[in-house]
């Protein structure tokens, strides 16, 4: 690759390579910036050091040992039982031969990486009530490691500094400033020279986004930045750059709910340049109309913001989607690297955030060199180099002027999972999801209230996959406003396309796509190699092996396991493996699909390591079919159909977000409620009779009266579903929606 270090070929001896990593040890990014003459090399070798793989996050590997020769040798070396049935979406790091990681919460594990032989498992006491604003399961994506250290955070917002050695806590810190928002924390730490940096989730709830820089030695806070403006009439913004963005908001805006812009994942150093490169959340509310009508850009959401590593300034930025309306984040994974570009090279950073673009600009600058369309887009037909600006069809996507056929549909063409840049080939790896989804905002929602530590969101919707089987549902004039838009035969040709594509990042060009056919929610990250191999993991629990050079399957493994992390590799004692953590959850994560094996063999996490000539992978069994539904106790005394109504909404509202009420769910299904916990509803509800196991309380914003009601519906779903049961009739086929508006 131009102007990296030259890859010592295949066959090399181990002992040059240990050489050149001690050689480059002063280069990576716990160095003093300044004190190399440029990079390390591009790619991880026998160490795997951040979850990304090596300084440019670029998940991909210099090992070759594994390649496509001999990958029908590979085989199962160890497992590791996670002890945990929900979310995993962390990628290894393995240093010096021991593997670290974290599960959900933020538990940290370190094993022996040649054995799986565990060193040490570290809990943290977490408040079960910050399930209550945790969108997205209680998912966490990796540590770092630095400084004779593992960093973790906690769902719960505490960040742990664990000596390396025995995992016992050297420091904790609160990274949430304000413990009256809905603030959670997802994310990997970044460590950056002598300093970890953390952001913080929640913006469709009711918080307003930073990242905040730590001492990796103490602990103590060295700066923060946040994100977007605060509310001017409390005197002067907290930066320069907060007080040039402030003029893109409009001064009434609902500076009481937020505004967003959390920083849940993408915190990426670039040695390069000393400055810290982070992406930026949604706006919350989504709707613009609600949260800053007419209020412009809206800096700096669903923006790439770089930071001056020593005082957190920051020193440039880039919106990808200025003036948000659709959850259209900036906080996928980014990759750093040097590319020729017009017939010069350039630092650049590859980007493919949610809102369907692929995004190539300077790092020096933030400049965009090239823009590319990934997937269909209906907020904006291409993209303006010249003005740097999308060229926007207000048209097909201005939610406040009626509902809408967005795509892509929040859940993003891209999201938190890794995708990986092979130099050799010149090639940028990941998963894509080409869909739409309905949004709608309901003209009540215009002047709502802020509701505290709970949703914020402000629009309704249903994702393209499940809206023809909605649509007879909604008020007639919606479903004409629907029908009557363009990309309503988008959704009736093609509700959902997904592939993971290589593709050149200059051109945009598409060298081979391997079609994802199970379904829109199986999607991976990635890890390429140089010997030429593409990994990933599927929800029905095969590891794919594909050629990197043609995109065709070389080899899968079934593991039984639903995989969406990104697989990574690593070397020890001259052996290579590959490691993957095994666990469906996430984003949507209470709709576990049919075609999935956490659906068929239940969601057991763990960790798989390969090698070659390991052995066969142990399949769980099938989990049972799920018993009959029980008899729903005698309906609420009073109940009329207001009620039912009223009930209908809260839920959707307050609850479906968790409880899908589909089969095999993470959560139990509601309508399916034992008599017990019929009885015990409110006491569960209101009073946390189950905070312990999750389930968090509701009682500052839902009254007895507001859970009477939702009890209700739940009852009236649980009799209609049993009537059907006793008449023989198969269940209905649940639909998945966020709309509470009424025929």
């Amino acid at each position: 690759m131009p102007g990296r270090p030259a890859v010592p070929p295949s066959g090399v001896s181990s002992l040059l390579g240990a050489l050149l990593g001690l050689a480059l040890l002063g280069a990576c990014s716990n160095a003093p910036p300044g004190s190399m003459a440029g990079p390390p090399p591009f790619g991880a070798g026998d160490d795997w050091d951040n979850p990304g793989g090596d300084w440019a996050e670029s998940r991909y590997s210099r090992l070759t040992d594994i390649d496509k020769t001999n990958v029908g040798r590979l085989g199962l070396a160890w497992d590791y039982d996670l002890g945990t049935t929900r979310v995993q979406e962390a990628t290894p790091v393995v240093i010096d031969g021991v593997m670290y990681t974290s599960g959900n919460l933020g538990r940290a594990y370190a094993l022996d990486a040649a054995t799986g032989r565990q060193l040490w498992a570290f809990s943290p006491e977490v408040d079960m009530q910050v399930n209550r604003y945790a969108c997205c399961d209680q998912a966490n994506r990796g540590v770092a490691v630095a400084d004779g250290k593992v960093f973790v955070a906690a769902l719960d917002g505490w960040l742990y500094a664990l000596d390396q050695k025995t995992g016992a806590v050297v420091w904790k810190v609160d990274s949430f400033l304000d413990r009256s928002r809905a603030y959670t924390s997802t994310g990997a730490p970044e460590v950056a020279g002598d300093l970890v940096i953390i952001g913080n989730a929640g913006a469709e709830y009711d918080t307003r986004g930073y990242v905040i820089a730590f001492d990796i030695r103490t602990g103590k806070e060295v700066w923060r930045f946040y994100t977007i403006p605060r509310d001017p009439a409390l005197g002067p913004q907290e930066s320069k750059a907060l007080e040039a963005a402030l003029k893109t908001w409009n001064p009434k805006s609902r500076w009481d709910i937020g505004g967003g812009g959390t920083a849940w994942d993408a915190i990426t150093y670039d040695p390069e340049f000393d400055q810290v490169i982070i992406g930026v959340g949604n706006g919350g509310p989504y709707a613009q109309a609600i949260r800053s009508p007419g209020g412009g850009d809206n800096l700096y959401l669903s923006s790439l913001v770089a930071l001056d590593r020593k005082t957190g300034a920051m020193k440039w930025h880039f919106q990808e989607t200025p003036g948000d309306n659709w959850d259209f984040t900036s906080v996928q994974p980014m990759i750093l690297t040097r590319m020729a570009v017009n017939g010069a090279e350039r630092p650049v950073l590859l980007h493919t955030p949610k809102n369907g673009f692929f995004f190539m600009l300077d790092r020096a600058t933030g400049k965009p060199l090239a823009v590319h369309r990934m997937v269909r887009t209906s907020w904006a037909s291409g993209w303006d180099l010249k003005t740097g600006k999308p060229i926007a069809t207000p048209e097909y996507s201005d939610i406040n002027a009626g509902p809408k056929l967005v795509f892509p549909a929040p859940p993003g063409a891209r999201n938190w999972y890794g995708a990986a840049y092979d130099p050799q080939r010149k090639m940028y790896v990941a998963h894509f999801l080409d869909m739409g989804n309905l949004i709608m905002v309901p003209p009540a929602n215009l002047a709502m209230p802020r509701r505290k530590l709970a949703l914020n969101a402000g629009t309704e919707s249903i994702f393209a996959p499940f809206l023809e089987a909605a649509l007879p549902g909604l008020p007639k004039d919606v479903q004409k406003t629907i029908t009557d838009l363009p990309q309503w035969q988008w959704v009736k040709d093609k509700p959902w396309a997904a592939d993971v594509r290589a593709v050149d990042p200059v051109t945009g060009r598409t060298i081979w796509s391997y079609p994802r056919e199970d379904g829109w929610q199986d999607r991976s990250g990635v890890l390429a190699t140089q010997s030429g191999l593409t990994i990933f993991g599927t929800l029905s629990g095969k590891l794919v092996i594909l050629d990197s050079d043609t995109g065709k399957v070389l080899r899968t493994i079934d593991t039984g396991r639903s995989i969406l992390a990104a697989p990574m590799t690593y070397r020890v004692k001259g052996v290579q493996y590959i490691a993957v953590q095994t666990g469906w959850g996430g984003g949507g994560w209470g709709l576990v699909p049919d075609y999935s094996a956490a659906y068929a063999k239940g969601n057991a996490n763990r960790i798989l390591v390969f090698r070659l000539d390991g052995g066969p992978v142990p399949i769980p069994p099938d989990v049972p079919p799920e018993g009959p539904i029980p008899a729903p106790p005698v309906q609420i005394s009073g109940t009329d159909a207001d009620r039912l109504a009223k009930g209908r909404v809260l839920f959707s509202k307050n609850c479906s977000i968790c409880h899908s009420n589909m089969p095999r769910a993470p959560l139990p299904s509601l309508t399916r409620m034992s008599e017990g916990a019929h009885q015990a509803f409110e006491q569960i509800v209101l009073e946390g009779l189950l905070l312990p196991n999750g389930m968090p309380r509701w009682d500052d914003l839902l009254t007895r009266a507001d859970v009477q009601a939702i009890h209700a519906h739940l009852i009236d779903l649980q009799s209609k579903a049993y009537a059907r049961q006793q008449a023989g009739a198969p269940p209905e086929t649940p639909i998945y929606s966020r709309i509470t508006t009424a025929n």
